[in-house]
């Protein structure tokens, strides 16, 4: 056990300690400070102190054999009591991954009132559910969440965890991956085992998408990776399969966070989720002005798509970060693409080059969009997008 000791002869009571302490865990008693059952071992009185009068004794663990490490995890990431896709496509791929590796495929679900969700991830391939139902969890938080995760892995050993690159997975996984003391590899495109060793190959663009690099982790685990929307494929849900529920618990102390959560905006502006989205219109610095987007919103409107964008569109401030397709936001994959005013630089085309159809405009004839696209037109889009909006509308109606 870890264990924090404050040294009465060198502390001179100067109130430092309490000053850092954020779970009002230290109180001063006849001139020296005391810590009291608050206190979470996090070391921030340690360091605030001048006269090394606290001393935190860390607990000394054995390093495991990567042998104990056995099993596919996939923490699967919830809102207001709604699983995302992403978790259903992670249970595809650990599903194929965890039979590969003759092991099995367990779940792991954090929130509040969230119990009733484990039969829907054990009808799309999850072998087991870990669960941990708390008032604590009824919103995301970076701490306690990521305290519970790195909680359950050290309880449980598993030897591969996967979660989503979406903004929860991103802020949850890499705390976790440092309290495990293991490696991460981010937005991963391809997964596979190496059946020697029992190694994860995860593949993931590198410099800017011009090359793939397939990463290990040989002498860590778990083996970590966050994996983008709309890469892998979901299974099917059978109601007929059946798997276990954990009802898992922890140490109160770790559902405590230095952060409060006020409340959820949704983004008004976001009629579609883009990453769900069969037809997407995106627009770029070829609109010249914010204003110029509502021609794009006209024409998505007309065939029933959602808005996206560059990242320079959203640089500018023209648009919210929620649209923005690229490498730096989301990865996409509809039926139809059309890029408007958009060039197609590398980061751009690393976020939307699976479209089953892309069609580009623009006036520059020798834009790199055009190399990727299905279909071109060359011209003025403050021309074409309007002809378009005006034939589709009337196709709509006639």
């Amino acid at each position: 056990m870890s264990s924090i000791e404050v040294v009465q002869d060198r502390c001179v009571g100067c109130g430092l300690c309490v000053s850092a302490c954020l779970y009002d865990a230290i109180e001063m008693k006849d001139g020296l400070a005391v810590i009291n059952e608050k206190c979470t071992l996090c070391g921030a009185c340690v360091d605030a102190c001048k006269f090394d009068a606290i001393i935190l004794r860390q607990a000394q663990k054995e390093a495991a054999s990567l042998d104990e490490y056995r099993g596919v995890w996939v923490v699967a990431e919830q809102r207001h009591g709604e699983l995302s896709d992403v978790s259903f496509e992670l249970l595809g791929k650990g599903r194929e991954l965890a039979d590969e590796l003759k092991t099995e495929l367990s779940a792991v679900l954090l929130g509040s009132g969230v119990a009733g969700m484990a039969e829907d991830l054990i009808h799309r391939g999850a072998d087991r559910v870990h669960v941990v139902d708390d008032p604590a969890l009824e919103n995301f938080l970076d701490e306690p969440y990521a305290n519970v995760v790195a909680e359950l892995i050290t309880r449980h050993k598993p030897e591969i965890v996967l979660t989503g690159a979406t903004v929860l997975g991103r802020s949850l996984i890499p705390r976790v991956a440092v309290q495990v003391k293991t490696g991460l590899t981010a937005d991963c495109t391809g997964l596979a085992i190496d059946e020697e060793g029992r190694q994860l190959l995860q593949t993931r663009p590198a410099f800017g998408g011009n090359i793939m690099a397939t990463i290990i982790c040989p002498n860590h685990r778990p083996q970590m990776s966050t994996v983008r929307h709309k890469v892998m494929s979901a299974l099917d849900e059978d109601t007929a399969r059946t798997g276990e529920v954990v009802e898992e618990t922890v140490d109160a102390r770790l559902l405590t966070s230095r952060v409060e959560y006020v409340e959820f905006v949704k983004d008004l502006t976001q009629t579609i989720n883009i990453a769900d989205a069969d037809i997407i219109v995106s627009g770029g610095r070829g609109l010249g002005d914010p204003s110029n987007f509502k021609l794009v919103e006209e024409l998505a409107e007309a065939i029933g798509g959602a808005v996206g964008a560059s990242r320079a569109a959203v640089d500018a401030g023209w648009i919210p970060y929620s649209h923005q397709v690229g490498q730096t936001g989301k990865t996409v994959q509809p039926k139809l693409y059309i890029a408007c005013g958009i060039s197609g630089a590398v980061q751009h085309l690393a976020g939307m080059q699976s479209a089953k159809v892309i069609v580009a405009i623009n006036k520059d004839p020798d834009a790199p969009i055009f190399k990727i696209a299905n279909y071109g037109i060359v011209g003025d889009l403050f021309e074409v997008l309007p002809i378009l909006t005006r034939t589709l509308k009337g196709s709509a109606t006639g």
